[in-house]
């Protein structure tokens, strides 16, 4: 598996290449919805990491956000956001990264979140921790949500659906020390795992989006569950990732109506 790693730290890299080559400068941007962005730098990363994948590995499935995807199967499976933060790449934001993950018989046994900008890389493999530039990490020790630093992120519709996580938005917003929403569920993981926020969640989330990081936040030794606390899968589209330890106070604000205020 640790060669496995290493192949998925490369994609990740070559991926953060091309993205640091084009960052700032001219190129193209079309929409997929109303505020759903794509650039060719994601496709051009996509092409990249498919193609080393397909020479390397070519018996795997892949899942990755910029093509049709078929999600059945047994082989083992490679899904892949090749440019998670595409807006605020677009914008300049430098905020953004690759997430390469590996999936075995249905369970993620590897991951791998890159930010070229900061030159952050989190890794994890499944029994044998998480690190952040090869330097171990672990979650935070805040108990206190009322302490707490967290993030989420809206989805793309949250203009025309009810379901917009807005009001729950508001709720943290008097439960927590501070809320941040900065465009990146996958580096949002990876911040949670090495205990810059505490807790993380979010909704209409894809398995791109979460496959690498809830790997890494559960090998820092964190927990991920689903809304109401049960079990996770990133095959469903709502997930809270914390310390563990504030977990039960965000499953109850997240089951709390709108308040009044």
């Amino acid at each position: 598996m640790d060669n496995i790693l290493k192949f998925a730290i490369q994609c990740a890299r070559e991926s953060g290449k091309i993205q640091r080559k084009f960052y700032e400068k001219h190129f193209s941007i079309r929409h997929k919805g109303d505020i759903n962005l794509v650039t060719d730098v994601d496709i051009a990363c996509q092409e990249r990491i498919i193609k080393l994948i397909r020479k390397h590995y070519p018996d795997d499935d892949i899942i990755s956000e910029e093509q049709l995807n078929c999600f059945d199967g047994t082989q083992n499976r490679w899904i892949i956001d090749p440019l998670d933060g595409t807006t605020n790449y677009a914008h300049g934001y430098p905020f953004f990264c690759t997430s390469i993950a590996y999936e075995v018989r249905g369970k993620i046994v590897l991951g791998v979140v890159y930010n070229p900008i900061f030159k952050e890389l989190f890794t994890g493999q499944k029994g044998a921790g998480a690190y952040l530039n090869n330097k171990k990490i672990k979650v935070s020790g805040m108990k206190d949500l009322k302490k707490s630093l967290l993030s989420t992120g809206f989805p793309y519709d949250i203009a025309t659906s009810k379901e917009n996580n807005i009001s729950h938005f508001i709720n943290f917003l008097y439960e927590a020390q501070a809320v941040r929403r900065d465009g990146s569920a996958a580096l949002n993981l990876c911040y949670t795992a090495c205990g810059r926020f505490d807790g993380f969640w979010e909704m209409k989330l894809s398995p791109w989006d979460m496959a690498a990081g809830t790997l890494i936040v559960e090998e820092a030794g964190g927990k991920v569950t689903d809304f109401d606390g049960r079990a996770f899968s990133i095959y469903k589209n709502a997930i809270i990732a914390s310390n563990s330890l504030i977990h039960k106070d965000i499953v109850r604000v997240l089951k709390d109506k709108e308040k009044q205020r």
